[in-house]
């Protein structure tokens, strides 16, 4: 990791996002370095758009992210992701959760859906892992785990050891579902990703 790591995490209302960066932040400053994080979360609670950014580093002075300056895309959904590629960095990586959530606009007939996502994903980004979170998380038999199946795979791009990850979890999710979480950071880290 450079001097500062700068992080976004894009989705729709309801994957997550906010916890995840919850996370993130957390194990920042767990493993000794200084956190900035700025959100916005429009119409979330419509399926709109979630976005937070997350700078880590020794010292952090803003919480922002200058447009083409994002080191790690983290995009819980597919659509999500291109809609926010513009914040990251030429030499930059696209973590992607291989999932298209369909908004109402489409779903009704206003608005039209982009045939070939994967190929818009494969040519708009240079470096890109396309990531199964959501069968990830069907399996460990709850939905719900997306945003910490793509934890787990963000820990394996950030130098920052296991012990603080899981020490993050353990401290944000409830106890009820810290079992399920851990779970799902554990097949996140492991998962066999698609790398364009």
């Amino acid at each position: 990791m450079g001097d500062i790591l700068n992080i976004s995490m894009v989705g729709v209302g309801g994957q997550g996002t906010l916890l995840a960066s919850e996370i993130l932040c957390r194990v920042g400053l767990l493993s000794g370095k200084d956190v900035k994080k700025s959100e916005i979360h429009g119409m979330a609670q419509r399926g709109g758009s979630v976005v937070s950014q997350l700078r880590i580093g020794e010292k952090v002075h803003s919480p922002l992210i200058a447009v083409g300056q994002t080191d790690i895309l983290v995009s819980f959904e597919k659509v999500e992701a291109l809609r926010f590629a513009h914040y990251l960095s030429p030499s930059g990586l696209a973590m992607v959760n291989d999932q298209e959530i369909r908004p109402v606009t489409v779903s009704s007939g206003q608005s039209q859906w982009p045939e070939n996502l994967d190929g818009m994903l494969k040519s708009t980004f240079s470096r890109l892992e396309l990531i199964p979170a959501l069968d990830i998380a069907r399996d460990l038999g709850n939905v719900r785990a997306v945003n910490v199946v793509m934890i787990g795979a963000l820990a394996n791009h950030t130098g920052i050891s296991d012990d603080v990850w899981r020490e993050g979890i353990r401290l944000l999710v409830k106890p009820k579902f810290l079992d399920l979480n851990l779970k799902a950071y554990e097949a996140g880290r492991n998962a066999t990703v698609a790398v364009a």
